[in-house]
């Protein structure tokens, strides 16, 4: 089959480019608008503020189902980066924990997920998210267990719901990023071994 004209071609990546532009204005509008007015928010509203039309809305995501469930995809994926970089980090455990929690803190208005109140949505994807999250956040685990600076029975599952609750500010509370950041710190201390058990000889 021949290839389309140039011309052609660079008219489909200008589309492919506005459509994937449009999709980013419209999940973070959605985003800001779930978490101000709940997943309830109208559509129209959410396009209004996106500066899209209802109908470019639609297209991209036909229902409030669908649109959650991209809004909850694209959660998971921050979270996901912040545990590889965890795991990837030459950091001890405690410090590489740290630098996760650092990083939900900071993301925090850009996370809709289950543990915030938002959707539970069993989509394949997410399943999958989910789980790689699990196993990274386990390697920093096993690495701290490996060299005795973390307590045995830490679990991946801990240090999500830890994530999860320091991401999502009390009612009047002021200075939540502060209050975060030094509840982040207690628990990681709450984690290390302050006497590690010596290696038997």
């Amino acid at each position: 089959m021949p290839e389309a004209p140039i011309e052609a071609q660079a008219v489909t990546r200008r589309l492919r480019s506005d459509a994937a532009a449009n999709r980013e204005r419209i999940l973070a509008a959605a985003t800001i608008a779930v978490r101000r007015d709940g997943e309830k928010v109208p559509m129209a509203t959410i396009a209004e503020e996106a500066g899209v039309g209802i109908g470019t809305l639609y297209r991209h995501y036909p229902t409030r189902p669908a649109l959650l469930a991209a809004l909850t995809l694209r959660s998971f994926r921050l979270v996901l980066e912040h545990a590889r970089a965890a795991a990837l980090s030459d950091e001890p455990a405690p410090a590489a924990l740290e630098q996760f929690f650092e990083r939900t803190i900071a993301a925090r208005n850009e996370l809709i997920l289950p543990l915030h109140g938002g959707p539970v949505i069993h989509d394949r994807k997410i399943v999958a998210l989910r789980t790689e999250i699990r196993n990274l956040l386990e390697q920093v685990l096993a690495r701290g267990r490996h060299n005795r600076t973390i307590r045995p029975d830490a679990t991946p599952i801990d240090i999500i719901i830890t994530g999860a609750m320091l991401a999502q500010p009390l009612a009047n509370t002021a200075d939540w990023d502060r209050l975060a950041r030094r509840q982040a710190k207690i628990f990681v201390a709450g984690l290390v071994l302050t006497d590690p058990p010596r290696p038997e000889r």
